[in-house]
């Protein structure tokens, strides 16, 4: 009789971390470290705000509460997955079920309570977003549109989570944020047209499967083309040259982005769409540095 063989702690650590995406956390703290001292200020004091606890307990509730998002994300999506990315698969291969969904309950205590500690309003947005979280990993990630907004609506929490503790310039913040939402929206559509045979195949109903490759490239070009035309008025509405200078910049690989998504058509192209999504965001989130 064969006996399961133990996993490697080594194996073990590396499967955890891209579990919780360390990666994009790592993402999420520089966003936040960077917005706390360009965007709130004041940016001539930043060696004090680096070692300020408060900004370190803030990314640390929201790195849990996101770490938790991705464990229980994956949680439900084991038989998915096991279609569209086999290879990327952690749960119930480096990580036993019922470890996952006791660590994913355990992260999100520990994001809620420093939130409390932080400020009730922080508490609040945080309880908010476990919530969705649960309700987008369990039933709306499988419905069209709804699922995509609300993962859109998780990544700009993110930053509205400092508007709402700190509330200087809480314009920026949240012209920040919106810029993350579009960025986010539009990636999230493109994912589920990435992998639309395991999603179709354990029934979900994501866009491209309702509607179709096609119909969803006609509401992407609508959602860009919506997302630009936001930006650029924003801009105008505050009359920061800066800003839309920034904006301008963006277009580029906005613009290369269209290009690429109308003659996208196989599971690689649409791939590489959504690394560029993230390239994106990644540049809109050094671009704070001169907003």
């Amino acid at each position: 009789m064969s006996t399961r063989q133990p996993i490697p702690f080594s194996a073990f650590a590396f499967g955890f971390l891209r579990l919780i995406r360390v990666q994009n956390l790592l993402i999420v703290v520089m966003t936040q470290f960077l917005a706390r001292i360009v965007l709130v200020g004041p940016r001539d004091a930043w060696p004090r705000l680096l070692t300020d606890p408060t900004i370190w307990l803030l990314s640390l509730s929201t790195v849990c509460i996101a770490a938790a998002g991705y464990i229980i994300n994956d949680y439900f999506d084991i038989k998915i997955d096991l279609v569209n990315k086999p290879e990327r698969v952690v749960i119930g291969r480096y990580l036993k079920r019922r470890v996952a969904i006791g660590t994913h309950q355990l992260l999100n205590v520990i994001g809620c309570l420093i939130g409390l500690y932080l400020s009730k309003w922080v508490f609040l947005t945080d309880v908010v977003s476990v919530s969705l979280l649960w309700l987008y990993s369990s039933q709306l990630k499988r419905q069209p549109f709804i699922g995509n907004i609300v993962v859109s609506l998780l990544t700009a929490l993110s930053l509205i989570v400092l508007a709402v503790y700190y509330r200087q310039n809480a314009d920026m913040l949240l012209i920040y944020a919106l810029f993350s939402f579009g960025i986010s929206l539009v990636r999230e559509i493109i994912k589920d047209m990435q992998d639309v045979r395991g999603d179709a195949r354990f029934g979900c109903r994501t866009l491209p499967i309702v509607w179709g490759l096609r119909r969803t490239k006609y509401l992407l070009y609508v959602l860009i083309g919506s997302f630009i035309f936001g930006m650029f008025l924003i801009a105008d509405s505050l009359s920061n040259l800066r800003l839309g200078l920034i904006f301008l910049v963006l277009l580029v690989p906005i613009i290369w982005l269209t290009y690429r998504l109308v003659v996208a058509d196989t599971r690689r192209d649409f791939g590489y769409l959504s690394n560029l999504c993230k390239l994106i965001m990644l540049l809109g989130v050094v671009s704070m540095v001169w907003a």
